[in-house]
């Protein structure tokens, strides 16, 4: 509860400012720890990295070394990354054994927050990786979308609208993380119920080139579809029994909303269904 307080406290200028992560603080040091006992950071929201600029880091490391000391927290197996993702999968790619780094004893929490304010600050994240990262804050500390939202700079609707994507299969989010679908063409799909449709439109869009708005308008004839065969199916299921209380009642019955609507023509009528009413009411 405590660093929930401490988050909703500040926004997200607050934020950067103090994880101005890979600076060295007084009287902390640098060790020189083996690249084999570091473990990737489970709570980095990145999932794609760009291997062009892995490649050129690389080039830069293998002739200059690794300048900046990476941020990692001392584990029962070894350390995981904080900070530096980046400069160690550059380290292990040119064959260094070590690499430096300064320990920090930071909680889960506490990482997956640094590793997403980090990325907000780069805007490359793609939405699914956003969207487990706001999962990933929200669970672990108890806030709402909304104290979010105040902390990060980013509307509730903004919030809300990206964790929805993790509804979609998640082989539509595997398309979106990999960049073959745009935020447009997923937040369209997810308005779809069915997931078999919802995969067939992501590979049709990929395959055809297709627009957000193209994909809006066969989205629209989609759900429309829906709603009329759901229609449907309801007006087959109770047909038998409008029929049977027409009959019993002498009066025309719909249903709809749950609720059965009795259609009056006259006073005469309305005398009729109501004592057939009372006497079944009584009888049982």
């Amino acid at each position: 509860m405590q660093e929930k307080n401490k988050l909703v406290g500040r926004g997200l200028k607050d934020l950067i400012e103090e994880h101005n992560i890979d600076k060295v603080l007084d009287g902390e040091v640098i060790l020189e720890i083996k690249l084999n006992d570091i473990k990737a950071n489970p709570f980095q929201p990145r999932k794609v990295f760009d291997e062009d600029r892995i490649n050129e880091l690389a080039l830069s490391i293998k002739e200059h070394g690794v300048f900046q000391p990476i941020i990692v927290k001392k584990t029962n197996e070894g350390y995981i990354i904080v900070s530096g993702e980046r400069r160690f999968r550059a380290s292990k790619k040119v064959g260094l054994e070590l690499i430096p780094a300064v320990v920090r004893n930071y909680s889960d929490t506490k990482i997956a927050e640094i590793s997403l304010v980090e990325n907000l600050q780069r805007e490359d994240l793609t939405p699914i990786e956003e969207a487990n990262a706001y999962k990933k804050i929200i669970d672990g500390l108890g806030i709402t979308q909304l104290e979010l939202s105040n902390k990060v700079g980013k509307s509730r609707s903004h919030i809300t609208n990206i964790i929805g994507l993790l509804k979609l299969p998640q082989s539509v989010q595997d398309m979106l993380l990999e960049k073959k679908l745009t935020m447009g063409h997923a937040r369209t799909l997810s308005k779809l119920k069915d997931e078999k449709k919802i995969i067939e439109l992501a590979n049709k869009i990929i395959k055809e080139n297709l627009s957000v708005r193209d994909i809006e308008e066969i989205s629209e004839d989609e759900v429309k579809k829906q709603v009329n065969e759901k229609k449907n199916s309801a007006r087959k299921v109770f047909k038998e029994e409008k029929n049977l209380l027409k009959k019993y009642y002498g009066a025309k019955v719909s249903i709809k909303n749950n609720k059965i609507v009795f259609k009056i023509d006259d006073e005469e009528q309305l005398k009729s269904v109501l004592e057939q009413l009372i006497k079944n009411a009584i009888s049982n």
